[in-house]
């Protein structure tokens, strides 16, 4: 896939102010040092698309991105280590639950994981919330250009013993990806290529 534009349209901490064009859909979260915002515009290829910031925790809302006008990218507030107070945060996740479990347009979520660290408790409960409420997810590890391929494999894989041990049936669907160099921003649009395809055939 070829990225052809990308222009912000909404930020909102209410679901019912989501766009309401039936376009599919996709959502990018994790923790707040996950470096998702450099993720976001290594993909898109747009350097300042999402707001970059050496302080976590700097996406608040729920900001919706309108790519190649037919799909939609969006990108929540991470979870764990921002440095906001308790009520926001409360607030924080009151309205990206909303958002998981009333969004229908929402296709796949995923899930950005640390690749330098061993599974953290915080990312595994997540994925558990996404699975039990029956929503689409894909992991995308990040910084791989940190780590050697051999300890990259081997973070992998104590995920995938650690979510099998808990309530997972199957290790889902993972990608590698480093803002660095631009691994994995192939692999990720095909991804999301393939899901559109069937999305507009009303497969989905």
């Amino acid at each position: 896939m070829q990225i052809k534009s990308a222009e912000f349209i909404v930020s909102n901490s209410e679901v019912s102010k989501c766009p309401s064009e039936n376009l599919p859909e996709y959502a990018f979260i994790g923790r707040s040092n996950v470096g998702k915002s450099s993720l976001i515009n290594m993909i898109t290829g747009r350097n300042k698309l999402a707001k970059t910031s050496g302080t976590p925790g700097k996406t608040q809302l729920i900001n919706h991105f309108k790519i190649n006008k037919n799909w939609f990218l969006v990108d929540l507030p991470g979870y764990g280590y921002a440095k906001v107070s308790k009520s926001t945060k409360k607030e924080f996740q009151s309205f990206i639950t909303d958002y998981f479990k009333q969004r229908k347009a929402l296709v796949c979520t995923f899930v950005l994981v640390d690749s330098r660290h061993t599974p953290q408790k915080i990312d595994v409960e997540f994925m558990e919330f996404l699975a039990e409420n029956e929503i689409p997810f894909a992991i995308i590890f990040t910084k791989t250009d940190k780590l050697k391929p051999r300890a990259i494999t081997q973070n992998i894989a104590k995920y995938e013993a650690e979510m099998l041990k808990e309530k997972f049936e199957y290790f889902p669907t993972y990608f590698t990806s480093s803002s660095a160099n631009k691994n994995g921003r192939d692999d990720i649009l095909n991804f999301i290529e393939t899901i559109n395809k069937d999305f507009n055939t009303g497969n989905l």
